[in-house]
């Protein structure tokens, strides 16, 4: 049964509990020999890690142009219909955080700007296990694609056959993925860090995973640039006292099925609407194929907080900072302003969370456990970096000279006063 928690009289612990987050010692030292042996012995550690952790005995490790032309067939063409329409919904969201390079000209001569780049190769980590996640492979891979990443690099691992699921692979020829490999775990981000003699090192790799991915894409940042560090799944669901209970309950749920360590969390303001919600908590988890799962997030980590009113609860939402936020509310569009802190916000009472994961177009990689404090969903500027440049005329630098000479002098660095000095006496003589 989920706890329900009076706001006013809870402990601060209770409801703003980050226990979850970071690894323990012992998987940061099983992830620091998992890339230490990729990092030296390549694609040997990497087959010898698949038959281990995932109980496959691989005989290469990249997926064929055969095998994805094989799962397109497999999964039809009404599924690759269906891919092929929330891409065009994702591609145009994305599309409007595609920026320009920008040239400043000043009437002195002086040339200013800024050159936006693509990185050129990325890694998408697509997880396993429990479920697959096509939608994952279109959210990672299109942002990219806009971009202009030219090399994207998917990993996922393969089933004990060594096989990848159909819709995986589909969803990767949909996006434009170009190269995928059966990898899972720490050793596929070892891969695209370190690369091997089959899988190419990348740049930046992104894409949520277990504990170990996300502890071993903390380790190789510095040698590539990686989007987050995300955790268990969460959902926070701010709800008035008209909201169905039915409703609430079934987008907790949705969350608490991902994961064991998943949280969903409602806050309210009405004590009958959280005692109805619990109820509806029960009934509907007896009906769920993955019921064993969501009930022990549910009672592991659920909860339910009723706060004196809706202001409250905004306030309580924003110092959780959720991935997951809906406005289950009558005017969600009053409160929407006052929100600070969440990966992505869906507002009313006809937008479940499931939007946003397959159809709507916002990413669905999004900041966990409080980071949306600081961080943002994954998009074309993940991909991208930025690049100055500045042009001065001999007589615009003649102009500028005496403050920069003195600004290099006033922290003691005469090399930097000394390298402008030199190019005017050269011109005056």
């Amino acid at each position: 049964m989920i706890r329900i928690l009076t706001y006013s009289a809870a402990a601060a612990e209770e409801i703003f509990d980050r226990s979850q987050s970071g690894a323990s010692r012992e998987v940061e030292q099983v992830v620091e020999e998992i890339l230490a042996a990729v990092a030296s012995r390549g694609d040997a550690a990497l087959y010898e890690y698949c038959a281990r952790f995932d109980h496959v005995q691989l005989q290469q490790l990249a997926v064929s142009r055969e095998e994805i032309a094989a799962a397109v067939a497999q999964v039809g063409p009404d599924y690759i219909a269906m891919l092929e329409e929330a891409a065009e919904n994702i591609r145009a969201f994305h599309r409007c955080q595609l920026r320009q390079d920008t040239v400043i000209t000043r009437p002195d001569g002086v040339v200013l700007g800024q050159r936006i780049i693509p990185v050129a190769s990325a890694g998408l980590y697509v997880p396993g296990g429990t479920a697959s996640y096509p939608s994952s492979v279109l959210m990672d891979a299109i942002p990219a694609q806009l971009a202009g990443v030219q090399r994207i690099v998917m990993t996922t691992p393969a089933a004990r056959d060594g096989s990848i699921a159909p819709e995986i692979l589909a969803a990767a020829a949909v996006a434009g993925v170009t190269d995928i490999f059966k990898l899972g775990g720490a050793q596929a981000i070892a891969a695209l860090a370190y690369g091997t003699e089959s899988v190419p090192a990348v740049d930046k790799i992104v894409g949520p995973g277990n504990i170990y991915v996300a502890t071993a894409k903390q380790k190789v940042y510095g040698r590539v640039a990686i989007d987050m560090i995300a955790g268990p799944s969460e959902i926070l669901v701010v709800a008035d006292r008209q909201a169905e209970p039915c409703h609430v309950a079934a987008d907790l749920l949705s969350q608490a099925e991902h994961d064991r360590l998943a949280a969903a969390v409602l806050v309210c303001d009405d004590m009958a609407l959280a005692e109805a919600v619990a109820a509806e908590l029960e009934r509907q988890l007896a009906l769920l194929p993955r019921q064993e799962i969501a009930r022990e997030s549910i009672e592991r980590n659920g909860k339910i907080i009723v706060a004196e009113d809706l202001a409250t609860g905004i306030e309580i939402a924003n110092r959780i900072a959720p991935e997951h936020l809906e406005l289950c509310v009558a005017d969600p569009f009053r409160w929407l302003g006052q929100v600070k802190n969440a990966g992505s916000v869906f507002l009313g009472r006809y937008t479940p969370e499931a939007l946003g994961d397959y159809w709507a177009g916002p990413n669905h990689t999004l900041p966990t456990l409080g980071t949306a404090r600081f961080s943002s969903p994954l998009g074309v500027d993940d991909f991208v970096k930025r690049s100055s440049f500045i042009y001065y005329t001999p007589q615009a630098l003649a102009a500028a000279a005496p403050r920069v000479q003195a600004f290099a002098e006033s922290e003691g660095l005469q090399a930097h006063a000394r390298s402008v000095g030199i190019r005017l006496k050269q011109k005056e003589e």
